[in-house]
């Protein structure tokens, strides 16, 4: 009983973690809890890079919304430890918690139909990163947390017209010493973009697929010889070695 109870006790400080995009904002005005979003039932996050979790989460809330943007606005996602953000007051682990060191990337596929559209077999292409800043030993997570838990980045203005799933993703590398200890989480935003934009990514990636388990940004230690999250004062990049597009 003894064992059960520590072994318990340890999951439940594990999982306080964690965390759930779940809210999008345009221009600043935001859309509401989880309208418009493929997002989990829970803040646990992915390991396996090779599952079709890894696309837009585990398989949860799917919301019949569609979010109208246009080239050039600026777009949020926010990201709350649990769905409503705190999970207690002063909750210390709300967004996530501040071990939780790593990048923050944003994807887009095309598709017909953002509110039916199957999540497998998309082609997506990278908008936004926000990875490690050497100057200031800043993560991405840092700047979301200091956000209170928003992460903002402007829609490219070359972006064709159309319908799109929009992927973004926290990746967790405090514990990534080892394959399968990196941390993902991500939802998927269903977006309409208007506009006269004309661009079409001359390449693209699959998820699964655009990361390896090995992958030396997921199998990594960030941690320098003082112990501290810097990544030794290197430069670091996302996983999968892919650019964000240039309009």
């Amino acid at each position: 009983m003894k064992f059960s109870l520590i072994a318990a006790a340890a999951f439940a400080v594990s999982a306080e973690a964690h965390c759930i995009f779940q809210e999008v904002s345009v221009n600043g005005q935001k859309q509401g809890s989880l309208v418009g979003l493929r997002a989990p039932n829970d803040n646990n996050p992915v390991y396996d890079v090779t599952s079709q979790d890894i696309i837009c989460q585990k398989q949860g809330r799917t919301s019949d919304k569609v979010i109208s943007v246009n080239p050039g606005d600026d777009l949020g996602a926010y990201f709350g430890h649990v769905i409503g953000g705190a999970q207690f007051a002063n909750d210390p682990d709300n967004p996530i918690a501040k071990s939780h060191k790593g990048p923050v990337t944003a994807w887009l596929a095309k598709v017909d139909n953002a509110a039916t559209a199957s999540k497998t077999g998309l082609k997506w292409f990278k908008i936004f990163e926000d990875t490690f800043d050497t100057s200031t030993k800043q993560w991405g997570v840092d700047h979301m947390i200091a956000n209170q838990g928003w992460v903002n980045f402007a829609l490219p203005e070359c972006i064709a017209p159309g319908e799109y799933l929009m992927r973004v993703e926290v990746l967790a590398l405090h514990s990534a010493t080892k394959a399968g200890g990196a941390q993902f989480y991500m939802s998927c935003a269903q977006i309409k973009v208007g506009g006269s934009g004309t661009f079409t990514p001359s390449s693209t990636v699959s998820f699964p697929g655009a990361y390896q388990p090995s992958d030396p940004s997921i199998v990594v230690s960030i941690y320098g010889l003082t112990g501290q999250p810097d990544n030794a004062g290197k430069p670091y990049n996302a996983p999968g070695n892919v650019p964000v597009i240039q309009c």
